[in-house]
């Protein structure tokens, strides 16, 4: 019996018992990876940032041409069932739309009859005093697997092929890394695997242009907007490896991790710091305010 047996998934509309849930093996993103995808976590019963997913959703849906005709709202009403069906306020939440069945060639037909999944699984509370769903800072391993250029697949384009990322994955085992630290094709940092890199150089906070080929993720412009409001200088521009290496501090973020602390980078030690410890602290506030703001209870029953 699988660790999940007991939760519900949504698929095409109705919640099914995760043992249960399926979709056809002629659906175009099981055969083609050919489908849009967010990861999404809830605090306190609803989805972080819902608005911004929402908005990156649709993009990858367009980057591909698939016109799903839902809207966000029915979207988000089917996050919102199944977090309830599983009486789940705090969540990893993964809402993915694929161009479903058509005929099997790899040219898609423009009618679309779109599979519509959503599961999810417990995380710990959110928020001030909250413990991480990561164990303990990160190691990062620069690895061979080059990011694929924008020309070829547009890094904004959040879909089922995660081939690239697998490939990089693999890398790791090697030096058993917590994640791997992929270049561009000019040997450019670009993004984790499944993570956004920032680190700390000159007391700016450094981190790969959306020029390149990294994905905007959501926790990403979090905590540039955090920084802005801090008052932290920000560079945004192409960065080598080494100066990740020789960086005072540095992190990842990414949905599920929040800000990670990076211990590691090819075996040097970079550790955490004070930029890495405000930008936290204040995304956890953030959290607090949006989804606690009415909880009785203070985090770890305090």
């Amino acid at each position: 019996m699988s660790e999940d047996s007991d939760l519900l998934y949504h698929v095409n509309g109705e919640l099914v018992p995760a043992d249960e849930a399926a979709v056809s093996v002629r659906d175009r993103g099981f055969m083609y990876g050919d489908a849009a995808f967010e990861t999404l976590r809830a605090y306190g019963g609803d989805v972080f940032r819902w608005g911004t997913h929402a908005d990156r959703l649709r993009e990858t849906c367009d980057v591909i041409a698939l016109d799903h005709g839902l809207s966000d709202a029915d979207l988000k009403a089917r996050v919102d069932e199944t977090l309830r069906g599983n009486e789940l306020d705090d969540a990893y939440v993964r809402l993915s739309v694929t161009r479903g069945v058509q005929p099997g060639k790899l040219t898609p037909g423009e009618a679309v009859d779109p599979t519509i999944v959503v599961l999810v699984k417990p995380l710990p509370r959110g928020g001030r005093g909250s413990d991480p769903a990561w164990d303990g800072p990160a190691s990062l391993q620069t690895v061979k697997t080059r990011r694929v250029p924008d020309r070829s697949i547009p890094a904004r384009a959040k879909t089922h092929n995660y081939l690239n990322g697998i490939l990089a994955r693999l890398e790791l085992r090697v030096t058993d890394a917590d994640e791997a630290v992929m270049l561009d094709s000019e040997g450019r940092l670009a993004e984790g695997a499944t993570s956004n890199l920032f680190f700390v150089r000159e007391d700016a906070l450094c981190t790969p242009s959306l020029d390149g080929p990294v994905l905007p993720g959501v926790t990403r412009a979090e905590v540039l907007d955090i920084a802005a409001e801090e008052g932290i200088p920000v560079r945004e521009r192409a960065f080598t490896p080494d100066d990740l290496r020789n960086a005072a501090e540095a992190f990842v973020t990414n949905t599920t991790w929040e800000v990670r602390p990076v211990e590691s980078v090819d075996g040097i030690d970079v550790g955490g710091g004070p930029v890495t410890m405000l930008l936290s602290r204040v995304f956890d506030d953030r959290v607090e305010r949006e989804h606690y703001a009415d909880d009785a209870t203070e985090p770890n029953g305090q």
